[in-house]
C-alpha cells in the first residue's frame, strides 16, 4: 500500500483541521494517490473520497456536579486539591489590606468609645501601619498589656 503523507498533508490544510482527523475511503485508494493538488484534493473531500472526522468532544456532566459541590458545600477544596502557594490563592496584598484594615477599624472604636486617648490612638495606628501586629488579636493583647479594660 503507497504512502499518502503529502494527500494527507494536503487534506488537513485544504479542511483546516489535524492530519490525526482526516481518513481516505479504502475503495477508492487509486483516485487518492494520484490527486497532487489541493484542487484535487479538494474534490475528493468533496466526493466524501476522503473523510474528515468530527471532533471528538466531552461531556460537560462531570463538570457541573464537581462545581455544583464546591459551590454548596466545599467539596474538593481542602489542602489536597489546592495547587500552587497560599499567594497564588490570596494575594500577599489582599491579605495585608484584610489585616489593616480590620486592625483599623477596631482602633477607630476603642478611640470612639473612650477606651484609648486620641495619642494612644495615634501611637497605636503607626504600629499597625508599621505591621507590629500580626494579626487583631495580636493588638488586643498589647492593648491589654497598656491597662486598658475592654468589653
Amino acid at each position: 500500500m503507497a504512502d499518502f503523507q503529502l494527500q494527507r498533508r494536503l487534506a488537513s490544510q485544504v479542511a483546516k483541521v489535524g492530519e490525526k482527523r482526516v481518513k481516505f475511503n479504502t475503495e477508492f485508494i487509486e483516485d487518492i494517490g494520484s490527486a497532487i493538488t489541493r484542487e484535487e484534493i479538494r474534490r475528493l473531500i468533496k466526493d466524501g473520497k476522503i473523510i474528515i472526522e468530527q471532533k471528538k468532544g466531552i461531556s460537560g456532566g462531570r463538570l457541573r456536579e464537581k462545581k455544583e459541590k464546591r459551590r454548596k458545600r466545599g467539596e474538593k477544596r481542602k489542602s489536597g486539591s489546592r495547587k500552587g502557594p497560599a499567594g497564588a490563592r490570596r494575594g500577599k496584598k489582599e491579605l495585608w489590606v484584610s489585616k489593616v484594615r480590620k486592625i483599623r477599624n477596631y482602633l477607630k472604636w476603642l478611640r470612639d468609645n473612650n477606651l484609648i486617648d486620641r495619642k494612644t490612638y495615634r501611637i497605636l495606628y503607626r504600629k499597625a501601619k508599621g505591621n507590629s501586629f500580626r494579626s487583631l488579636s495580636d493588638v488586643k493583647n498589647y492593648v491589654k498589656q497598656l491597662g486598658v479594660k475592654v468589653e
